[in-house]
C-alpha cells in the first residue's frame, strides 16, 4: 500500500510539471501587441530578402537610423531628440532636434554629423517667459535652395500655440521671414509644408469646419505669402484671396502630402472619417488636384514617400493594430499595371487564294488580374509615425 507520504510527493511534483507546462503553454500564445519596440539594428536581414534601392532614412525614439540593403545603421544616438527628417543637397539631411521647451532644425550629413544648426529658437537659461522660446517643426526647402519653409508657432496668442506655416531665408532668422498660411484657432495649425518648383505652396490644414465641431484637415494650396496677420481664426478658414484654397474636402480628412519625382502625381493619406488612414493617390497640375484613388484601405498609413526612381512608395504602417509602425513598399505595379498586350490582327492564309471565310486566331483567355500586394520591410521596430521618411538614390 502506497504510503501518504509518497502521494503527497507524487501530487506535488505533478503540480509543478503542470504549472509549468501550463505557464509555458500561455507563453507561446502570448499576444506581442504590448511588447517594447526592438532597436532597428538588431534585425539581421534575409539573405532571400526584398531589398529597396538607394538608402532610407527614418527615426525612432528620438534617433536616426539609415536603411539599404536590408540593414538597419543607426546615425545619431538613442533618445537624442532627432526627428522630422527632410532631405537637403548633396545627399544630406535636414533634421528637428527637440529639447524641454523649444526645436531647432540642423543640417547633417548621412552618418549624423551636424553640419549647420538653421535656427535659433532658444533664449537664455535666465530668462523663464515660455513664450520667449519657440518651436520649429516639418522643416523642407524650397525648390531653389534658398529658403527654408516650416511650420513655426508664431504669433502666440496665450494658451492658444497654434503652427503657422513660414518661410525664411536660408541662413537668416525669423524676423526676415515671411508667412504663408494664417492657422486656425485650437487646432494645432498648418503642418508639413510641401513647397513647389512654381513658387506655390501646399500643406496640410486643420480646421473645425463651419459649425466648429469635428476637427478636420485638408491637403491646401497657396500662391503666395500672406500680406498681412490679422489674428488668429475660429472654425472653418475662409477660401481664396491671399489665404489659398484646399484641394481637398473636409469630410475626406486628407493630410501628409508628397509629390512623385515627375510632379504629376501626388499621395496623401486620407481617413473619411474613420479609424484608418488610407493611402490616396491623384494627379497633380501644379495647382490641382485630380480625383483621388484609393490604394490601400485595410491599414493605418502614414507619411508616404515616393521611391527616387519612381519604382513605387514607401509608407509607415503598423502589421498588426495596436501595434508599432513598420517600413512597408508599395510596387509601382499595384497602382499603375502596365498597359494590356494588343490584340493580334489576323493575317491571310498563305498559299493562295482560299474559298470561304479567312480564318482567325482564336481568341486566348483574358488572363486573371494579378493582385500586387504591399511588401513588409520590417518587424517589432515601432518607427516613429510622425517624421517623414527621406529616400536618398
Amino acid at each position: 500500500m502506497i504510503s501518504r507520504a509518497l502521494v503527497a510527493a507524487g501530487l506535488a511534483v505533478l503540480k509543478v510539471v503542470s504549472s509549468v507546462g501550463t505557464y509555458a503553454y500561455l507563453g507561446s500564445r502570448k499576444s506581442k501587441v504590448a511588447a517594447p519596440p526592438q532597436n532597428p539594428t538588431a534585425a539581421t536581414p534575409s539573405p532571400t530578402a526584398f531589398n529597396l534601392p538607394g538608402t532610407l532614412f527614418m527615426t525612432q525614439a528620438g534617433a536616426i537610423y539609415s536603411f539599404s540593403a536590408g540593414r538597419f545603421h543607426q546615425v545619431t544616438p538613442l533618445n537624442s531628440g532627432w526627428t522630422q527628417l527632410a532631405p537637403y543637397p548633396g545627399g544630406r539631411l535636414l533634421a528637428v532636434k527637440r529639447s524641454l521647451m523649444y526645436s531647432d532644425v540642423y543640417v547633417l550629413n548621412r552618418l549624423g554629423r551636424v553640419l549647420r544648426k538653421l535656427t535659433n529658437n532658444n533664449v537664455a537659461p535666465r530668462n523663464y517667459d515660455p513664450a520667449a522660446r519657440h518651436w520649429s517643426f516639418y522643416p523642407r526647402l524650397s525648390a531653389n535652395s534658398k529658403n527654408l519653409f516650416m511650420s513655426y508657432d508664431k504669433p502666440k496668442f496665450g494658451f492658444d500655440v497654434p503652427m503657422s506655416i513660414w518661410s525664411v531665408p536660408l541662413g537668416g532668422t525669423i524676423n526676415q521671414g515671411r508667412l504663408w498660411s494664417v492657422a486656425i484657432d485650437y487646432t494645432g495649425g498648418d503642418i508639413q509644408p510641401l513647397p513647389l518648383r512654381s513658387g506655390g505652396l501646399v500643406y496640410t490644414k486643420y480646421s473645425y469646419g463651419p459649425d466648429c465641431s469635428g476637427l478636420e484637415s485638408q491637403v491646401w494650396y497657396t500662391a503666395q505669402p500672406e500680406q498681412s496677420y490679422g489674428g488668429g481664426r475660429v472654425c472653418a478658414p475662409p477660401d481664396g484671396g491671399n489665404h489659398g484654397r484646399a484641394l481637398t474636402l473636409p469630410n475626406e480628412g486628407c493630410q501628409q502630402p508628397s509629390l512623385s519625382p515627375d510632379g504629376r502625381s501626388m499621395a496623401m493619406i486620407c481617413n473619411y472619417r474613420t479609424q484608418v488612414s488610407y493611402l490616396n493617390l491623384a494627379s497633380w497640375t501644379g495647382s490641382r488636384l485630380g480625383p483621388r484613388r484609393t490604394v490601400i484601405k485595410n491599414q493605418l498609413v502614414a507619411q508616404p514617400t515616393w521611391a527616387p526612381d519612381g519604382s513605387g512608395i514607401a509608407y509607415l504602417a503598423p502589421s498588426v493594430m495596436g501595434q508599432g509602425f513598420q517600413l512597408w513598399f508599395l510596387p509601382k505595379a499595384a497602382y499603375a499595371p502596365p498597359a494590356p498586350s494588343p490584340v493580334p490582327v489576323p493575317t491571310p492564309t498563305p498559299g493562295g487564294p482560299v474559298n470561304g471565310p479567312v480564318p482567325s486566331p482564336s481568341a486566348s483567355p483574358t488572363p486573371a488580374p494579378v493582385v500586387i500586394k504591399p511588401i513588409q520591410m520590417t518587424n517589432d521596430l515601432g518607427l516613429d509615425a510622425t517624421s517623414p521618411i527621406v529616400w536618398i538614390p
